[in-house]
């Protein structure tokens, strides 16, 4: 089993998902307080994933608006 950050974690099943097409490109990432609900962890732990799929090039914030899938070549 390998042990790793709940917020790597998170972020590889939301890249999952990403790459599954189950969120769109052109799509919205549901936001940081409905995410925590789902894996049931902090908004700031659901901020470091999110920082972490911006930093694998997946998707893109803006701010007062959200955060969106980008579409992949």
């Amino acid at each position: 089993m390998e042990i790793q950050y709940e917020y790597a974690r998170i972020a590889d099943d939301l890249a999952r998902q990403i790459e599954a097409g189950e969120i769109p490109a052109g799509g919205r990432l549901p936001n940081e307080r409905d995410l925590a609900d789902v894996y049931h962890v902090s908004a700031g732990t659901i901020r470091r994933a999110v920082q972490e799929l911006r930093e694998r090039g997946l998707v893109a914030t803006l701010p007062a608006k959200g955060t969106y899938v980008l579409a992949r070549d």
